[in-house]
């Protein structure tokens, strides 16, 4: 009686182990989906990813404003992670 259980047990293990594995893969599809179609396709047909807002106009940050609303002629503050092929500038140093 016990090596006939023991023996059930040995069969129904792997079953429950691919049934689990597919019912998550499955619910693992449905979640990507959803996120897919949370994605607006690309507005008017452009493929640059430069696509308006809702409201159709290109998104301007407010830092990059002047008090008139223009945008700002300023130097504006960069930043260069290393491994590039030319050295650092120091600021005050001509442009090319």
């Amino acid at each position: 009686m016990m090596e006939r259980s023991a023996e059930w047990i040995r069969l129904m293990v792997p079953l429950l182990y691919g049934a689990c594995f597919v019912l998550l893969l499955w619910q693992a599809f449905r979640v990507m989906a959803q996120g897919f179609r949370a994605v607006p396709p690309m507005a008017n047909g452009r493929t640059d990813g430069t696509s308006p807002d809702r409201t159709g106009r290109v998104t301007i940050h407010p830092e990059l404003l002047d008090a008139n609303g223009q945008l700002t002629q300023e130097d504006l503050l960069t930043v260069r992670f290393g491994g590039e092929a030319e050295p650092p500038r120091v600021s005050g140093e001509p442009t090319e």
